[in-house]
């Protein structure tokens, strides 16, 4: 007979303990450590679970169901998979429950039945907010509950076809004596409503809160348990959101969809590379054009820089949507390798319009930037630069770059600046071709400052 063993575990942060003790050691709480059963070891396979050949294994693909919202869809590669756990992350105010009730409203309408948990909000204050979104919610059932028993029961009454929890972390399992939010609390939680996702086939989205860097607040195994992670970005003093799908059982990764947050709701923008650029100031000094890809999807960004005396002993660098390390990087290239005098100065950079962007292909498009600020000359407004830079100053290629360029065509730019190494690529723009930084700058009208720096 298999053996049942026990082990301890504290119910606020779920750390695990070799014994009983009064005090977690993990935490600091008091009089939190309980005994748990452990798995049972042995107990022989469950159900049917033989082993069968790779090859007679059927490639069935799942349905999907469309969730109306164009950005949504994009972001989770066609729709939500019946029978999926999504897990919703952003910031407080970044708009996930205005995204849940457009998503309940849209898929109602295509006469599927929704039932919106709400832990966090009266049924008055989602009416409300439906009413100023102008939102019809027929075939939509409202449950204002934290108590996850319940919510069960009311899922075997309706049977709905879309589930909808905001939010994960104040939602309660009845069997777990620990608070909401807490690690155990959180987990057991999640499991439970997997459990009832995949037991009736129902597509279940959760919002979850986010910690101060960002992460999904919670336990890790959150993540692992659901199907599917989004991540929900932007400054919410801005009107810019990106979804992003950090994990996905059922599609790709990291194909963005990009929202703008207006009074009606949420809003798919059709052409971000162009509400990006909406407002720039041509011929102004620090500004660079770089044609980047977020996912597969080519987006047309504005790079700033301002570079400023500093007396301090350590000079400030500010960074809004661009990686610190990567500017530190290329500020010791354009100083070793250009001559350019950036470590004893002041660097700020930034992406306009609140989006961020972290991939190599901006190297060059920054130092540009940088390198435009110090000589106080603009890059020529029709020009968009594109590039790795490494250690020793050279410029390397970057993936898809012709449909980079294509959407830099798209949009009257005429001229690009490129690795040296980029062969033909047959498009609408003129390449001027840089095997350097220091040769980029002379392509980019900067070569005076190279001089200047000799």
């Amino acid at each position: 007979m298999p053996r049942t063993k026990s082990s301890h575990r504290c119910v606020d942060c779920g750390a695990d303990h070799a014994k009983w003790a009064g005090r977690c050691s993990a935490c600091g709480a008091w009089a939190t450590v309980v005994e748990v059963p452990d798995p049972v070891v042995g107990g022989g396979p469950v159900g049917d679970r033989t082993a069968v050949p790779f090859h007679e294994v059927a490639a069935t693909v799942r349905p999907v169901m469309p969730t109306g919202l164009a950005e949504l869809d994009r972001a989770l590669g066609g729709g939500l998979v019946p029978g999926s756990v999504t897990l919703v992350g952003g910031e407080p105010g970044i708009g996930k429950s205005t995204l849940l009730l457009q998503l309940a409203a849209s898929v109602s309408g295509t006469g599927s039945r929704v039932l919106y948990v709400s832990a966090e909000e009266s049924a008055a204050q989602l009416r409300r907010r439906a009413d100023r979104l102008g939102l019809a919610l027929e075939n939509v059932w409202v449950q204002p509950e934290t108590q996850l028993s319940r919510v069960v029961e009311v899922v075997a009454e309706l049977s709905p076809e879309l589930l909808l929890v905001d939010s994960v972390q104040t939602v309660a399992a009845p069997h777990v004596t620990s608070a909401p939010g807490s690690v155990t609390q959180v987990r057991e939680s999640a499991q439970m409503l997997v459990d009832a996702a995949k037991q009736r086939s129902m597509a279940t989205v959760l919002t979850g809160h986010v910690t101060k860097d960002g992460n999904l607040a919670g336990p890790r195994t959150l993540e692992h348990v659901v199907d599917t992670v989004l991540e929900f970005e932007g400054d919410r003093h801005q009107r810019l959101r990106f979804l992003r799908a950090a994990k996905h059982r059922f599609g790709a990764t990291g194909e963005p969809g990009v929202l703008e947050m207006t009074g009606q709701g949420l809003e798919p923008v059709a052409d971000p590379s162009g509400m990006f650029l909406a407002d720039r100031q041509v011929d102004a000094p620090g500004s660079v054009v770089v044609p980047a890809v977020d996912g597969q999807r080519p987006l047309l960004v504005e790079m700033q820089a301002l570079v400023a005396p500093s007396r301090a002993v350590t000079p400030r660098r500010a960074t809004r949507g661009v990686d610190a390390g990567r500017l530190s990087m290329l500020l010791a290239v354009l100083e070793r390798r250009c001559g350019l005098r950036v470590l004893a100065a002041e660097v700020y950079a930034s992406i306009v319009g609140g989006v961020r962007i972290v991939e190599p292909g901006t190297d060059l498009g920054l130092a540009l930037a940088v390198a435009s600020a110090v000589c106080d000359r603009p890059v020529p407004h029709d020009i968009v630069v594109c590039g790795e830079v490494g250690l020793a100053g050279e410029l390397r290629q970057v993936s898809q770059l012709g449909r980079r360029l294509d959407e830099a065509a798209r949009l009257g730019f005429r001229a690009a600046i490129v690795p040296a190494t980029v062969g033909d690529l047959g498009g609408r723009l003129g390449l001027r071709r840089a095997s350097s930084v220091a040769e980029a700058m002379v392509a980019a009208g900067l070569g005076g400052a190279l001089r200047s720096a000799a």
